[in-house]
């Protein structure tokens, strides 16, 4: 394997929290036992409560600004930028004024941390009111043409996420290859190759954080029965295998995204082992960090920064 770096962006600011800090911890105690030159370079997701927030995951609740430090500062001291996901996709101007998002952006405003856009009208709130934040494109957005892709990555975007439909399309790889090192690659998309659902599901899940309707129905149209696992996930064609990683790698692509906001904790955990840690060492890395887990979710001892009690998981449908 090559020196170059790969950059990992993982899901969870707040739901997360305690896999995500035992993950950091773990690379930092045992660097020999992950893949070489693999780097976490940020986390993403939202806070309770924020209708700003898109995509397919919902969490309900509420975080108070001492609660929001607490946890962007935690991932910012062992240098981890926070990611926000800021994709909803019905917002309108009267939207961005909003306090507890404003208020979210404003603690996070340290040249660190990093936004998720989809709609235009957020994105141009957020880069004349909080200059200093790094804006990445969203896979939301559902591009798939490539004349509409090449024109997004000449914007100004830190980087811009592919469509996970376009993993490996060679046309459209081999097209943008001159721009690789801009470009975020999903690696372990759940969802069934070109659902047709998917814009539809963005739309209602966006109208819930508006409307904090939590009674929102999304039935999913995809019968197969491991949908949520990573076993499931492999076997989409828009799986990449480690192996297609280093690949993409070599051609000059350094960032990849591991999905997993709305899944389970075991998703999450499989998703991590596989892709970060070295193969003779998985087993040893899954029992030092479920030990870790386990002592700290522990009645008496010490939490990671995560969630309060009373936010509600986030959920897909």
């Amino acid at each position: 394997m090559s020196d170059r770096t790969i950059y990992w962006h993982i899901p969870g600011i707040c739901y997360f929290g305690l896999i995500n800090h035992v993950l950091l911890d773990t690379m930092q105690k045992y660097p020999s036992k992950f893949r070489d030159g693999y780097k976490i370079a940020s986390c993403y997701g939202t806070f309770p409560g924020a209708i700003w927030n898109g995509g397919r995951n919902i969490i309900d609740g509420f975080n108070n600004k001492t609660e929001v430090a607490k946890v962007i500062d935690s991932y910012n001291k062992k240098g981890v930028p926070v990611r926000f996901t800021w994709t909803n996709v019905l917002l309108e101007e009267k939207h961005t004024y909003d306090t507890y998002c404003n208020m979210i952006m404003k603690v996070g405003d340290n040249g660190m941390n990093q936004v998720l856009v989809n709609r235009p009208v957020l994105e141009e709130y957020i880069r004349r009111e909080y200059p200093k934040y790094k804006i990445i494109s969203s896979t939301t957005k559902r591009i798939l043409d490539l004349d509409t892709l090449k024109s997004e990555i000449e914007k100004d975007y830190f980087l811009v996420v592919l469509d996970y439909d376009l993993n490996h399309n060679e046309k459209v790889i081999e097209s943008i290859l001159p721009e690789a090192g801009r470009i975020e690659i999903l690696v372990n998309e759940t969802c069934k190759a070109g659902c047709p659902k998917r814009a539809d599901h963005y739309t209602e899940i966006s109208r819930h954080q508006l409307e904090y309707d939590t009674n929102i129905q999304y039935p999913c149209w995809d019968p197969s029965p491991d949908k949520r696992t990573f076993a499931g996930c492999m076997k989409r064609p828009s799986f990449m295998s480690v192996d297609d990683v280093e690949k993409y790698a070599d051609m000059g692509f350094k960032n990849f995204k591991i999905v997993g906001r709305g899944e389970g904790k075991e998703f999450l955990m499989d998703s991590y082992i596989y892709y970060l840690v070295k193969d003779d060492a998985k087993d040893f890395i899954r029992n030092q960090m479920m030990q870790t887990i386990m002592s700290l979710s522990a009645p008496k001892a010490p939490r990671m920064p995560m969630a309060p009690q009373s936010a509600r998981a986030p959920f897909r449908r």
